[in-house]
């Protein structure tokens, strides 16, 4: 297999690298029949990228996080809504066509379709021999590819170096050994294997049932033996329950007798109760007869007294009446008496009502008089104060003007001193002309001054005279306070007397009404001591009342007498019958009877429930030999599982990795070591050689299954792990392995990719050892009689020493100037 072209469509990485959503590269053209071809590049050009799509498998191996389904995803690998990666490739002369379109459009979707190019130069989609056909599905796509190519695992493993790539000394058991069985074909093998393993499994969960079914079973028989054991002495409690149920009969039929005898006796009383029975209800009748006489002789005594409880009641309510009525015009007339309390002061009062309100007036008056002279003191103050104003107005501008004349004098007494006065320049002097015009202002500003000390001369004489004015005023304000003091006591004299001469009409009113309630008084007077209240027809009532309550009382003692006779009369009829027949022996005959009957049915159910368990205690043996044959079947087809799951188990170890395929590993061993340290000699010389182990040797000295590299040094003449070696020599060691694993799996399976891939994986080799490692490269292509190998380095020296290069700069350089086209072009667009 090697790739012919790539197409890649919205994959982040050229996009970032190269500023391309598109990139095609034809490799038939660019490398033609080169057997090394470098993917050149600064970092972050995309080579990663390029070389992680040159296979067909949907996943770019040094993106992935782990191996297998759910360690990589296109989704973060791609910028564009709908990506794709279009890939033709060769193998074994087919020319076959991988086409992955990658949508994330909201919902993401993969369709991967594998085509082959027929005779006549058209894609038709591959077809497996089940007929299986690649329809667009990602697990179709898969099963294709690796019929076509083998597993994912092994091409990873053998003919792509990834960055990041996991060294075969880090591969636990189960994983080496499971890759060098693809690579030795054993996948049959492991097949038959896992279908033991499922025999196996099915075994066990089938014997996990019989064994279930066991304990089932034997719960049964324990059951079944407790019940056993239960019924124990069945037969003798038989024969003891059946003479239980003989003597309980007997006793049945002893009292069914007694209950006969007191049954005929009763019937020979009848007669005798009959009688007594006529003479009880006789009784019975007189007593009710008595009793509603009585009754009805009560209802009328009851008639009469509440009516008499209805007379007493009128009189209490008239009498309750007259009281309330004497209370409240007693009341009534106290509070007269205390209106009237005030008469006396009310007249005066009124009296003195016109001279109080006449002398509050005249302090009324008093108190405006008052507050003029203390207005008149404010506004004394206020002129006082207007005038100091003044008068400090007027120095200031007396002072103003004393300073004018002055300056004015001054300027004056210039026109002496000038040495052009009298001369021809004296019209020209600014000096001169100066003092004449103050010469000329000089009168004003004496008047100024003058006409100043008079206003100031005149406000001063105001101003005293406000000041005697102020002083004969002074005491103004304790004058109002005063006034207005003595007016509050006179308006509140004068209101008071208002108040209570108001209150005559109100003496006048209680004198009238203490006269009416007196009159009112004399009329509820209570009746005399030895008197009653009470009107002639409640008088005749009571006497009516008490004649019927005496004429009741003797009909009732009549009527008790007559009953009372009767009574007696009766009382001794009854006692003259024979005693009555006792009910309480018929009574205790039939409680007797009902118990003996229990008895006699609890024997019978005893002696049947006994009869019963005799039945089940027979049944039960038959069970317990039932179940015990089950089991011991059971017992025997549980052995013959466990026999044949022994056989299962063994034959699965047989067929796993540590069985036929251990062995085949342990017969390629030395074959992979051999290719090993052909590359290694060739390559780097004789000092280092290899070998694998498959037997490891545990703390104990025992030997178990595993996997280990062991790397002998010819130059110290020590053996040690491939872990304990440095980074360097793990590198190429670690490399020649994974090419003898590519030249075994050509030499011997027959499965030749014909494309080998590296990615950086030079990086921590020395330059010596990194030109050993490219002579390594080309004797892989010769060993394995590959096609060609292309790989990724950051040495350029390397890099030169490949038959081809593809340059990626200078693709991103050629894409530069269509992209600010593009841009340019956009621009006058816009």
């Amino acid at each position: 297999m090697f790739p012919l072209s790539l197409t890649l469509k919205g994959f982040r990485g050229i996009r970032d690298g190269l500023g391309l959503d598109v990139l095609t590269l034809d490799l038939e053209r660019l490398a033609g029949e080169a057997a090394l071809v470098a993917l050149a590049g600064a970092n972050g050009r995309g080579k990663s990228t390029i070389l992680d799509n040159l296979h067909p498998f949907l996943t770019m191996p040094s993106r992935a996080s782990a191996a297998g389904a759910g360690g990589f995803s296109y989704y973060d690998q791609v910028c564009l809504a709908e990506a794709e990666k279009d890939l033709v490739w060769l193998h074994e002369g087919r020319r076959y066509r991988s086409h992955v379109v990658i949508r994330d459009t909201g919902r993401r979707a993969t369709d991967a379709f594998l085509f082959e190019a027929g005779s006549d130069g058209r894609w038709r989609p591959v077809e497996l021999p089940d007929g299986t056909v690649s329809d667009g599905k990602t697990g179709t796509y898969v099963r294709c590819v690796e019929h076509v190519l083998g597993s994912a695992e092994t091409f990873f493993t053998s003919a792509f170096s990834a960055q990041g790539k996991r060294q075969l000394s880090s591969y636990q058991n189960g994983e080496i050994k499971t890759l060098l069985a693809d690579l030795l074909g054993q996948e049959e093998i492991r097949n038959e294997g896992k279908k033991a393993g499922q025999v196996a499994d099915l075994l066990k969960a089938g014997l996990v049932a019989f064994r279930q079914q066991q304990a089932t079973l034997d719960e049964q028989i324990e059951r079944i033996g407790r019940e056993h054991r239960r019924l124990e002495g069945a037969n003798e409690r038989v024969r003891e329950r059946a003479a239980a149920w003989k003597a309980a009969q007997s006793t049945l039929e002893t009292t069914r007798e007694r209950l006969a005898q007191h049954r005929a006796a009763r019937e020979q009383a009848s007669g005798t109760e009959a009688a007594r029975t006529r003479l009880a209800g006789e009784r019975a009748t007189l007593i009710r007869a008595g009793k509603d006489a009585i009754e009805a002789i009560g209802a009328q005594e009851k008639s009469q007294r509440d009516r008499l409880e209805r007379l007493e009641q009128r009189i209490g309510t008239r009498r309750t009446q007259r009281s309330a009525r004497l209370q409240a015009l007693t009341r009534q007339r106290r509070q007269c008496e205390a209106v009237l309390e005030h008469e006396v002061g009310v007249r005066r009062v009124g009296r003195r009502l016109v001279l109080a309100e006449a002398v509050a007036a005249g302090r009324t008056a008093r108190v405006r008089a008052a507050r003029e002279q203390v207005q008149e003191l404010a506004r004394c103050d206020s002129a006082m104060e207007a005038a100091g104003l003044r008068v400090k107005t007027i120095e200031r501008e007396a002072g103003q003007a004393a300073l004018r004349a002055e300056d004015l004098a001054r300027r004056f007494g210039l026109a002496r001193e000038v040495p052009c006065s009298g001369t021809d320049l004296q019209g020209q002097c600014k000096l001169l002309g100066d003092a004449r015009e103050a010469q000329a202002l000089m009168p004003s500003a004496q008047g100024a001054i003058r006409r100043l000390a008079d206003d100031k001369t005149a406000t001063q004489r105001q101003a005293d005279a406000l000041a005697v004015r102020r002083r004969a005023l002074d005491a103004a304000p304790q004058a109002l306070s005063w006034a207005e003091f003595r007016e509050s006591v006179a308006r509140g004299r004068a209101e008071q007397y208002g108040r209570l001469s108001q209150r005559a009409g109100e003496v006048d009113q209680a004198r009238l009404r203490c006269e009416e309630i007196d009159g009112e008084l004399v009329g509820l007077q209570a009746p005399d001591e030895g008197t009653t209240d009470e009107t002639a027809e409640e008088v005749a009532e009571r006497r009516d009342i008490a004649a019927t309550l005496d004429e009741l009382a003797a009909r009732h003692q009549q009527q008790a007498k007559y009953y009372r006779q009767s009574l007696d009369r009766l009382d001794e009829a009854l006692a003259a019958l024979p005693p009555a027949f006792d009910e309480r022996r018929l009574t205790a005959a039939e409680r007797a009877v009902t118990e003996a009957q229990a008895a006699a049915g609890e024997a019978e159910r005893a002696h049947l429930q006994a009869v019963r368990d005799v039945e089940s205690r027979a049944a039960l043996d038959r069970q317990r030999g039932e179940r015990r044959r089950e089991r011991q079947e059971l017992g025997a087809h549980i052995a013959r599982v466990e026999a044949q799951l022994g056989s299962w188990n063994l034959l699965t170890k047989c067929l796993s990795n540590d069985g036929v395929i251990a062995l085949a590993i342990d017969d390629a061993g030395p074959a992979l070591a051999g290719l090993a340290n052909d590359l290694l000699l060739a390559c780097y010389g004789a000092r280092f050689t290899v070998s694998l182990l498959t037997q490891l040797e545990t703390r104990k000295g025992e030997q178990r299954e595993g996997f280990a590299i062991e790397v002998h040094d010819g130059k110290s003449g020590q053996s040690k792990r491939v872990e304990q070696m440095s980074g360097g020599e793990r590198v190429w060691i670690n490399e020649c392995l994974v090419r003898a694993v590519a030249l075994y799996l050509a030499q011997n399976s027959g499965r030749c990719y014909g494309t080998l891939f590296s990615d950086e994986a030079d990086g921590a080799l020395d330059p010596s050892r990194k030109r050993m490692f490219m002579a390594m490269k080309r004797e892989v292509l010769r060993l394995g009689g590959y096609v060609r190998e292309i790989y990724i380095s950051q040495t350029p020296e390397l890099t030169a020493m490949a038959d081809a290069v593809i340059d990626l700069d200078g693709v991103a350089t050629a894409a530069m100037p269509r992209a600010s086209r593009a841009t340019n072009c956009a621009a006058g667009t816009a």
